[in-house]
């Protein structure tokens, strides 16, 4: 299996352009309507956002040997308690995305993984390359769940097609 450092750094910025869209739709969307429970997996838009964030974190920091999150998996869909906490905090992630994807290396996308899985209560051991695209598919399933709530909601989320993405991401 291949996975390239440019399809990590196409993928981490069309992470950071989906994500900024998010931010900045969600700054004038009240606390209530972003936390009313929906009937999607993580119940609400927040709470899916949240989710996302704490596996973000997690997975991140699984390939660049950074710190984690302590929230555990149970409470990751509270992980922040509004949209300005868990925008300046999506803003963060997504720059220490980029930051591994612009500096990683062919070699550092090789071999196994091991991690200790909370979700799972075990060790576990997987291709390094299944793990990196297992952050990017996450990410997009999740926050197409989000477009899906926004779009219920009345509101209409930006392009999501890769070939529009601007090159400023």
């Amino acid at each position: 299996m291949i996975v390239s450092p440019e399809y990590c750094q196409i993928m981490a910025r069309y992470n950071a352009w989906q994500n900024a869209g998010l931010r900045e739709m969600l700054k004038d969307v009240p606390t209530a309507d972003l936390t009313k429970d929906r009937g999607a997996f993580f119940g609400s838009i927040l709470g899916t956002l949240n989710h996302l964030l704490w596996a973000d974190i997690v997975w991140i920091s699984r390939l660049d040997g950074g710190p984690s999150t302590d929230v555990p998996f149970r409470d990751s869909v509270t992980m922040t308690p509004t949209a300005a906490v868990w925008s300046a905090d999506r803003f963060r992630t997504d720059g220490r995305i980029s930051l591994w994807a612009k500096d990683v290396r062919a070699l550092d996308l090789t071999g196994d993984l091991t991690w200790f899985s909370g979700v799972m209560q075990r060790q576990i051991t997987k291709p390094r390359a299944i793990c990196v695209m297992q952050i990017f598919n996450h990410q997009t399933h999740h926050r197409g769940q989000v477009h899906a709530m926004l779009t219920q909601m009345g509101l209409k989320p930006q392009d999501t097609d890769i070939p529009f993405m601007p090159e400023t991401f």
